[in-house]
């Protein structure tokens, strides 16, 4: 059963998207604002986001961007719900990484069958998505990595941090934005924690290890 998160401030159309997902057997859990969602996001992901724009706080377009921009999340399905039916909105939300875009008011039988098309859309797209450099390659959703064609065994965190780098590559991270989007804004360790995992990742690769640069006095790189 997919399991679909609706980020919607209006009590009324949330209640109403839960109801009519439940009822073509979708796992349906609402949020009104951004603080819970990402704190849920935490712990669970799901497998598609409505996510309306015009929301308190913290608008729908932000928070679209911080998903894209996390390794963790920027591969998740979002649709964008609002009012706004401009056609530069339209084109905003799909540029910063939306799938679809519907405008309020709208059919609940179309938001279903949008919902549907799209997941079939990221199935196939996952089935096919990976990350290589070179004889190095990360398969995201089976959570595999080989090198030189043979599997390499990485930890959670060493997945994760892997999955980052090469996510940028060719970009210089700093030991801290890796903190944050591997081990999260919570942790209370010391970017030697960083450094440990980069060294004990070089030894699993092997001969792969040579692509994980380091930026003296900044951090980590990936690639050329």
């Amino acid at each position: 059963m997919s399991k679909i998160y609706i980020v919607e401030d209006d009590d009324n159309i949330r209640e109403l998207v839960i109801y009519a997902l439940e009822a073509a057997n979708f796992e349906a859990v609402g949020f009104e604002e951004s603080s819970r969602f990402f704190q849920t996001l935490k712990t669970s992901s799901p497998d598609l986001i409505l996510l309306d724009i015009m929301l308190p706080n913290e608008d729908g377009t932000s928070i679209l961007k911080k998903l894209k921009n996390n390794p963790k999340t920027g591969e998740l399905p979002v649709i964008l719900l609002t009012a706004k039916a401009a056609e530069l909105d339209r084109v905003k939300g799909l540029d910063a990484g939306a799938d679809d875009y519907i405008s309020k008011p709208f059919s609940v039988l179309e938001l279903v069958s949008r919902i549907k098309a799209v997941l079939r859309r990221s199935v196939t797209k996952k089935a096919d998505f990976s990350l290589a450099i070179n004889q190095l390659v990360l398969y995201p959703d089976k959570r595999l990595v080989t090198s030189d064609g043979q599997k390499v065994s990485l930890t959670f965190k060493e997945f994760e941090l892997l999955h980052l780098l090469m996510s940028h590559a060719g970009l210089v991270l700093s030991r801290d934005k890796i903190l944050e989007a591997v081990w999260g804004i919570d942790f209370e360790g010391e970017t030697r924690t960083v450094d440990m995992h980069i060294k004990t990742l070089r030894q699993k690769l092997g001969e792969s290890g040579m692509y994980i640069h380091t930026v003296r006095g900044v951090g980590y790189k990936v690639g050329d």
